[in-house]
């Protein structure tokens, strides 16, 4: 059941549903043992705009409940991660000159300060805005001003009244979490300088489509970016998209940059991957609904797979207690019988339960004292870094189950 059409967050269009992922957890609720009757589900259908093309929730969860002070999520636990926003920063000293006295950048969902330990090193005048106050206080410990406040129009403009306007605003996989989004294009409108740019990165509807990357969408997305659904959210809040780059961060993402209407001259690639997402048809509901029979043949095919190993004696655990796997593990119906526990490095993870199906969280060491024969890595689009890491799993027999872009072991 997909429901009813619902009305679109960025133009008030008809929104038609075309996956439905049944009742869902917030994802980074992990809760204590034994502190789990009151814990909040909702809905998880998503949709496309009729008019704008806007992909996106069909039921919203509360800021709140997903943001908060003890958000878990810390930017700097990848070291991949880390050297990206490292040459990310660097790319955008130098393009943008941000080695002026008075130039500024603003980090819209700074996080624990790993992109903006980069402006600092760099002698690049910066500041973050985050509403949690725990990753907040670790960047200003290292030495980065941070507001603790959910961005908006309103702190844009008392930022300008303080900070003077900003070169460059820039945000990774933070913008497509607000569900007021347009409030944040026009409050990037009222910070940016007159020729300064808006630089953010997020998860490409195309690429989650193509793949089969059905774990990127939870609760937090509240939209999946397309280049055209971009191009008409700017326009709608008197800005302009300039340039659209595919990046492989996390699986396939786009780095749009968005300036003042003729400031800059768009890149040919931003009418080039508008054309290309038409004939994909990442805007037509009928089309988009192939996605969804993929996505339940391969959540079939990973119970199956999990039912047969544990039937045959194998231990098998998961890697990565990851916001996406809420998905994977409340539409699988994955619990303790199919996976003993979750190995995860965050501390304020470990010795709590997963949502909704309340996996035990355990930290690395539980991993290798003994190995598992098999585990299911939740954090895939780090595979490249976590097999390094784990050479020793694989070379004492163990294996990895993954399931993106299809079921397979490793």
């Amino acid at each position: 059941m997909r429901g009813d059409s619902a009305t679109c967050r960025i133009c008030a269009g008809r929104v038609d549903p075309w996956c439905d992922f049944g009742r869902q957890p917030v994802s980074q609720a992990f809760r204590s043992p034994g502190e789990t009757a009151d814990e909040y589900f909702y809905r998880l259908t998503i949709g496309v705009c009729a008019v704008c093309t806007m992909v996106q929730h069909v039921e919203r969860v509360p800021p709140a409940m997903m943001f908060h002070a003890d958000y878990p999520f810390r930017s700097g636990s990848s070291a991949a991660m880390a050297r990206h926003f490292e040459q990310t920063a660097e790319q955008l000293v130098a393009d943008e000159r941000l080695t002026r006295r008075d130039a500024l950048a603003v980090e819209i969902g700074c996080n624990d300060g790993t992109m903006l330990a980069a402006f600092r090193r760099a002698g690049v005048r910066h500041l973050g805005i985050d509403p949690s106050r725990a990753a907040a206080d670790i960047a200003r410990d290292a030495g980065s001003p941070v507001r603790v406040e959910f961005f908006s129009e309103a702190t844009a403009s008392a930022v300008r009244t303080t900070e003077g306007p900003a070169d460059v605003v820039f945000s990774a996989n933070t913008i497509s979490h607000i569900a007021d989004v347009c409030d944040v294009f026009r409050g990037v409108a009222t910070l940016l300088a007159p020729n300064g740019v808006f630089v953010f990165e997020d998860r490409y509807i195309g690429d989650i489509v193509r793949q089969t990357s059905f774990d990127q969408i939870y609760d937090e997305h509240c939209f999946l970016f397309g280049v055209r659904s971009v191009a008409e959210l700017a326009a709608r809040c008197g800005l302009e998209l300039v340039d659209a780059v595919p990046i492989p961060v996390h699986g396939g993402s786009i780095r749009y940059t968005v300036a003042r209407p003729g400031t800059r001259t768009a890149s040919p690639q931003v009418a080039r991957l508008a054309e290309d997402e038409r004939e994909q048809g990442l805007h037509d509901p009928e089309r988009l609904r192939a996605f969804e029979q993929r996505v339940t043949a391969t959540r079939d095919e990973l119970v199956g797979l999990l039912t047969k190993l544990r039937a045959q004696g194998a231990r098998v655990v998961g890697y990565g207690a990851t916001a996406k796997s809420a998905t994977v593990t409340n539409f699988c119906g994955i619990g303790t019988d199919l996976v003993e526990f979750v190995s995860d490095s965050t501390p304020e993870k470990q010795g709590l339960l997963t949502p909704g199906m309340h996996l035990p969280v355990r930290p690395p060491s539980a991993f290798c004292d003994p190995y598992p024969d098999y585990a299911l890595l939740f954090a895939w689009n780090h595979a490249e870094e976590i097999l390094a890491k784990e050479r020793a799993f694989s070379e004492q027999g163990g294996r990895w189950i993954l399931y993106v872009p299809k079921v397979h072991i490793v």
